[in-house]
């Protein structure tokens, strides 16, 4: 019998509404663990992860490090001018993606009112160049414009220029219209209203992003020497080669450390780039002058025009430190024809299906663990939920510089002490994938809201209990998007581990450039493209079930 209510206004009896329920979540918060989970169990069959075969891996592995120590750098001079020329090819490489970027985002935003096929090779040519990784255009530029750090210059640049033009187009996307309405009822045309309204206020954000992918890129050209496109990564390559260990150890000790003090520095820059305004100050673009029309100059706005300056002036020497002559461009531009034209038609066989989906397997594999380990160390590593200062900040300290070697230099380390094949890529990607998992969930959790926790907490509730109860429900949203993003990383570095013997489609490709095998090239960047666009898709998809 349902229960009722007297009013006390009127006297009238009514049905008393029944308890609310808890929101259920969505389906896609445990279709998605266990799909990867299936997947999972196969790639561990696929690839033949064993325990004794990690113990037996992991005894190879304390062998070769120690046959790496003591470690040595060789001639000084000779590794100066490699890191010298690994910073050129970041900067040469971002800077002219930066320009490339600002006219592409703005054809593929859906505010641009031109033509609809513009903005649709717009979008086409992001979608490409962010689904190639930067070592395979190296290989692809290597093969057209030679051995030298122009290679990997370019290399950087293209495939920034879908990571950096996807992120303006959201940045232009996002920006309020009504400035642009105005400037546009002025009667100003396409490009004075865009560089009036858009570009000026999108300039912040954009600052950050280029600044974020010179960071990235510096870690990216530090190995591009390994197929021949200029920086440190050609004394690693000889190194190796060679099997002077010892060498290789400090070269690989050197990239850390460089990237590591780059890193520190990048974060400086950003802040100081970002932030434009204390607690008590107001954020303006340009301080008043003694005339209202006339702004005036403050440290702040001296300091960024400085800056500005000095990166222009950096950039310009970079390029000119290419050494790309007008003969060099135009036998690459021979070079390039013929590879264009040999590239029809694509060839697709059983084998360049076989490499694809052991790169999908080696991805989806290591992210689960990198996912289950990196999702522990960020419990412990989080301040209100593992109150143990200390031990967050080793960990923190270790993650960095876990993060701070390349997945491929892993992967050559692997593969040299376990021999070829995926088993050894599998631990290069599960050894990456927990260090950048770990850094996007301890990130996720400090920001949670911890008043569930505390209330728990005052109840009597145990530690486990409060995360359980508190934590998780807030965290499972980051959780399973920052798990997506993780594989969708991953899947796109599985593609060039095969460049050094550890498993996937890197192999093939790398065979079919430099046996002038076009075909098969073409056949295997097109369906590179295809299965990362695809996965990109689906972890779109699930983020909106979830998030």
């Amino acid at each position: 019998m349902p229960t009722t209510l007297t009013s006390p206004e009127t006297g009238d009896r009514a049905p008393a509404s029944a308890p609310a329920r808890p929101p259920r979540a969505p389906a896609a918060t445990w279709v998605i663990p266990l799909i990867l989970g299936a997947v999972t169990v196969f790639g561990l069959w696929w690839i033949d992860v064993r325990p004794a075969a990690i113990a037996a891996g992991f005894e190879d592995i304390t062998r070769l490090l120690a046959r790496m120590f003591p470690a040595t750098t060789g001639p000084a001079p000779e590794l100066a001018a490699l890191v010298l020329e690994t910073l050129q090819i970041a900067v040469a490489g971002t800077g002219l993606a930066a320009l490339v970027s600002i006219p592409l985002a703005a054809g593929a935003a859906n505010t641009f009112t031109g033509p609809r096929w513009i903005q649709w090779l717009c979008r086409t040519l992001i979608v490409v160049s962010r689904a190639v990784p930067s070592l395979i255009f190296a290989i692809i530029f290597v093969r057209i414009f030679g051995l030298g750090p122009a290679a990997g210059a370019l290399a950087i640049a293209f495939h920034s220029v879908g990571m950096i033009g996807k992120m303006m187009t959201d940045v232009f996307e996002e920006i309020s219209a009504t400035p642009r309405e105005a400037v546009n009822a002025t009667g100003a045309n396409r490009l004075q209203v865009f560089m009036s309204t858009t570009f000026t206020q999108a300039l912040p954000q954009m600052t950050s992003f280029v600044l974020y992918r010179l960071d990235i890129n510096i870690r990216a050209s530090s190995v591009l020497g390994l197929v021949g496109a200029g920086g440190i990564g050609v004394a690693l390559q000889r190194s190796i080669g060679s099997l002077d260990y010892p060498r290789a150890a400090g070269i690989i000790g050197v990239i850390i450390v460089l990237l590591l003090v780059l890193e520190l520095i990048s974060n400086l820059v950003q802040r100081a780039v970002s932030e434009h305004a204390g607690d008590t100050e107001r954020s303006m673009a340009f301080p008043p002058g003694k005339e209202l029309s006339t702004p005036g100059w403050d440290a702040p706005r001296v300091g960024r025009s400085a800056g500005l300056l000095a990166g222009v002036v950096l950039f310009i020497l970079s390029l000119s430190a290419l050494s790309i002559s007008p003969d060099r461009l135009a036998r690459g531009w021979d070079n390039a024809v013929a590879m264009l034209t040999g590239f029809v038609p694509p060839v697709f066989t059983a084998e360049i299906a076989l490499g694809l989906f052991e790169s999908l397997v080696m991805a989806f594999t290591a992210t689960t663990f990198g996912v289950l380990i990196g999702l522990v160390i960020a419990v412990f590593s989080t301040d209100h939920l593992v109150k143990v200062p200390v031990l967050g900040w080793a960990l923190r300290g270790i993650i960095v510089v876990i993060r701070g070697v390349p997945d491929i230099v892993y992967a050559i380390v692997f593969v040299a002490a376990l021999g070829l094949g995926p088993f050894a890529g599998f631990l290069a990607l599960a050894i990456s994938c927990t260090a950048l998992a770990s850094k996007f969930f301890t990130d996720a959790l400090q920001n949670i809201d911890p008043a569930p926790i505390r209330a728990l907490e005052a109840v009597g509730a145990g530690r486990l209990q409060a995360f359980v109860a508190g934590a998780w429900p807030q965290f499972v949203p980051s959780f399973i998007g920052n798990s997506l993003f993780t594989a969708d990383l991953a899947l796109r570095e599985s593609a060039v581990l095969g460049i050094v013997g550890a498993g996937g489609i890197g192999f093939l490709l790398h065979e079919s450039v430099t046996s002038i095998d076009y075909q098969s090239t073409a056949g295997i960047l097109l369906g590179l493209i295809v299965v990362v666009v695809a996965v990109e898709q689906m972890a779109r998809w699930a983020r909106r079930k979830v998030i």
